[in-house]
């Protein structure tokens, strides 16, 4: 081969190269489009993971049955992590670089978030996160990560700044975890307390893990404090609230919003009677996703309906974002254009839950948040005025 053929196949081939994930993007061929799913689907976490899973797969199902995305049909594949952060790194990089999947619908939860973030930031991959809201997913912003979720520091401010408003005058005491969870926690109770010029007479940290909080509770109880913003995920929130039943301390107590499905007021039982949060997601059973919930009986089998809460409102209107943004670019399906897209999504209504917007400098949707508190009769909770 003589010189100038040597280069002119050489940038024939360097030209194929840079065209042809646009002309071929991973995960995308003419009748479908491959999307993948990383969370705990095992384990005590199952309770979320597997409901967010059947959000995604009742989202899947409804833009299948009407014909898919520009004529491709949407396949799913799920990936079990048991909520271990070292097999969310394995499942992430077999969902990518084995199956090939096209986008992932969830990076499972925060920890787990954490370690997968090198890998997910370099592959480049269009990333949904509505499992977890941790700081590190959109600040600084992330060019193909999009949070569907309220920062929880933001929230927490929220939570305690309104209790504050209905219970004025309180003594205020804060258990927290001991990780970047408890750390923003902390950091949105803290703001309250300066923003409300709460008074505060406890403040504990407990390891991750931990079970027994009798001796923590005492110690709310001792101090005198007549409100607590229990910083625990779910088991610990329970085991805070009916350890102060059993003590004869029930105060007003406010939980994040991780907390809020029915499981976790079920086991709080008589003792959830001053339990507050806030949440951005409709209520099940309210007018609100009366229509949502109608879509996950026809798309859902019988035995699954059981094992939705609020993680499947999310994770479908997670989907649905993502679903919208691809839906944008035609035939011409890519990572570039769909993250392109993701940024240009406003007040989109899911009927999950209040309208999801990005943009290109923030990949947060925030959405409203609404204060609930737990009702001890339906053992799930209502709506406060």
């Amino acid at each position: 081969m003589n010189r100038t053929l040597f280069k002119l196949t050489s940038v024939a081939l360097l030209a194929a190269c840079a065209f042809g994930p646009a002309a071929a993007q991973q995960g995308v061929t003419d009748t479908e489009i491959l999307i993948g799913d990383i969370l705990p689907l095992t384990g005590p976490p199952a309770l979320l993971g597997v409901a967010h899973n059947l959000g995604v797969k009742a989202a899947v199902a409804e833009v299948n049955a009407s014909g898919g995305i520009n004529g491709r049909k949407v396949r799913l594949i799920s990936e079990d992590d048991g909520y271990v952060p070292s097999r969310t790194v394995q499942g992430i990089r077999k969902l990518i670089n084995s199956d090939k999947v096209f986008a992932l619908t969830s990076v499972s939860g925060t920890a787990q978030a954490q370690a997968a973030m090198p890998l997910i930031q370099q592959s480049g991959i269009p990333a949904m996160a509505p499992l977890t809201t941790y700081e590190g997913l959109y600040k600084p912003v992330v060019k193909n990560v999009f949070a569907v979720g309220y920062d929880m520091a933001d929230a927490v401010h929220e939570l305690v700044s309104r209790m504050a408003e209905r219970y004025p005058g309180k003594k205020w005491a804060l258990i927290s975890q001991d990780d970047d969870y408890g750390e923003n926690v902390r950091a949105g109770f803290e703001r309250a307390v300066k923003d409300k010029k709460l008074q505060v007479v406890s403040t504990q940290i407990y390891k991750k893990g931990q079970q027994d909080f009798s001796s923590e509770v005492l110690k709310v109880k001792q101090s005198g404090a007549d409100a607590l913003m229990a910083g625990g995920v779910l088991g610990e929130n329970v085991a805070m609230t009916k350890e102060l039943e059993r003590i004869g301390h029930k105060i007003p107590t406010g939980v994040t919003y991780v907390s809020r499905v029915p499981a976790s007021a079920k086991l709080m039982g008589s003792a959830a009677e001053n339990v507050y949060t806030v949440d951005y997601v409709y209520l099940e059973g309210t007018p609100q996703a009366k229509v949502f919930q109608e879509k996950l009986a026809k798309f859902l089998a019988a035995e699954e309906l059981p094992r939705v809460n609020r993680y499947s409102f999310t994770g479908y209107s997670a989907t649905r974002a993502l679903f919208d943004a691809i839906g944008r670019c035609g035939k011409a399906l890519t990572w570039d254009c769909t993250k392109a897209e993701l940024e240009k999504v406003r007040n989109l209504e899911t009927g999950a839950m209040t309208p999801i917007s990005f943009s290109p400098t923030n990949h947060l949707a925030a959405p409203k948040l609404f204060l609930l508190k737990a009702d001890t009769a339906s053992a799930t909770y209502k709506a406060v005025e």
